[in-house]
């Protein structure tokens, strides 16, 4: 198996672990952060207000992003929202009650222990009949229809995706006319150099520059790209620190 499959195993496997485990993805090789915070701390800490995580299933709390996208998403009654790397839920469920019934909100993983763990939520959980789980690799095809989606969000997935372009290529696809994409995410002030999937995994060896992640967005397609937020993540790392951005580009 070459590298790139090293990588994409090794980002499935650490995952499925997580959503087996409920623990937080915060921690060096645990696809994280580095913190000692539990799921709902780490959540709290990232922007969600007591009030939304109050209102979802606490398992569905897995304080592995980065951000809180839907802060700057927008959302509208009736509109269709597509979360990648939707892992337990959190933002499916929370995108579900901004949209209303009229609307729809979908969420994309390839790991299927979060797909059973998302599902399982769901059900055991009154008023999410709006709410659908798919799976999907996102850099390789979204599971969806040619623009069938108002607003695509993510929270700290696609710094692990090996072809970023693609995987903006494959949203600004996805995107109705007039739709936003809204992602959190890492970026770095240096690049990795050499790539270890264990890095790679902790959201460190895949991130790219803020230069390099807008230029990304606008190779895919979008005419523009406009930094909401930024806020350092972690101090320094091999070198390197890493910073969190919430990043908005329309269609």
């Amino acid at each position: 198996m070459n590298n790139n499959g090293n990588i994409k195993e090794k980002v499935r496997e650490k995952y499925g672990r997580v959503a087996l485990l409920q623990d937080s993805c915060c921690g060096p090789g645990e696809c994280g952060c580095g913190t000692s915070l539990s799921p709902m701390e780490a959540a709290g800490a990232t922007g969600y207000s007591k009030e939304d995580l109050s209102s979802v299933p606490e398992a569905a709390i897995l304080g592995a992003g980065c951000g809180a996208p839907l802060n700057f998403a927008d959302l509208k009654e009736g509109e269709t929202v597509v979360d990648l790397g939707s892992g337990a839920g959190i933002d499916v469920f929370l995108s579900a009650k901004r949209v209303g019934a009229g609307g729809r909100a979908i969420g994309i993983d390839m790991t299927d222990e979060m797909l059973a763990k998302a599902r399982k939520n769901a059900s055991e959980h009154g008023g999410y009949e709006n709410v659908e789980f798919r799976k999907g690799d996102i850099e390789e095809r979204i599971p969806l229809e040619d623009a069938s989606a108002d607003a695509v969000i993510s929270n700290c997935v696609i710094n692990l995706t090996l072809d970023k372009v693609k995987t903006f290529s494959e949203i600004h696809r996805v995107l109705k006319d007039g739709g936003r994409m809204v992602i959190s995410d890492i970026v770095t002030d240096s690049e990795a150099e050499a790539v270890d999937p264990e890095e790679w995994c902790s959201c460190i060896d895949g991130a790219l520059t803020k230069e390099n992640y807008v230029a990304a967005i606008k190779k895919a397609g979008f005419g523009n790209a406009t930094v909401l937020e930024e806020r350092p993540y972690i101090e320094k790392v091999d070198g390197r620190r890493l910073s969190s951005i919430v990043v908005r580009a329309m269609k």
